[in-house]
């Protein structure tokens, strides 16, 4: 199994370009948003504490567990990211200003149009096309620069 560090250098090798990198600043955490809110909008028949369950807090519960087997430190900024994307969810869901599965559907949509438009302007083709989990890398590769920056080691 590759370390972090070790992914996250493969996957820094596809992202040197500055636009590239400004784009993935945007789109990646609106990815991770907008996959969030489609799988928040799976809900199940069950009720734990007051709390209705819905398919993103199990599969977050999974994505954690991924994370930490990564990096005993990075895995909490991800956890953090991952209770925001779940509470915006609900605030969306509460201001019913549209269905959260229809605004998450378009994030994604337009999200990945950046995204490939980055690695365009980049010339290398994204990380994912090698291996899968490259998709999970991406917020990891971003979360790494903010824990650097408050000096907070991987």
């Amino acid at each position: 199994m590759k370390t972090i560090h070790q992914w996250l250098s493969e996957y820094g090798e596809s992202h040197q370009d500055h636009t590239n990198k400004t784009i993935h600043w945007i789109c990646v955490p609106a990815i991770f948003f907008s996959i969030v809110g489609l799988l928040y909008s799976i809900k199940l028949p069950l009720i734990i504490g007051g709390i209705s369950i819905n398919v993103a807090m199990i599969v977050l519960a999974l994505v954690t567990v991924y994370y930490f087997s990564l990096s005993k430190t990075l895995w909490i900024g991800l956890l953090l990211f991952a209770v925001l994307c779940l509470w915006l969810c609900q605030l969306i869901e509460q201001a019913g200003f549209m269905q959260l599965w229809l605004f998450c559907v378009i994030i994604f949509v337009v999200a990945w149009i950046g995204q490939f438009y980055g690695h365009k302007v980049e010339g290398k083709k994204p990380s994912f096309l090698k291996d899968i989990q490259f998709l999970m890398i991406g917020p990891a590769w971003l979360m790494s620069f903010i824990y650097k920056k408050l000096g907070i080691s991987i």
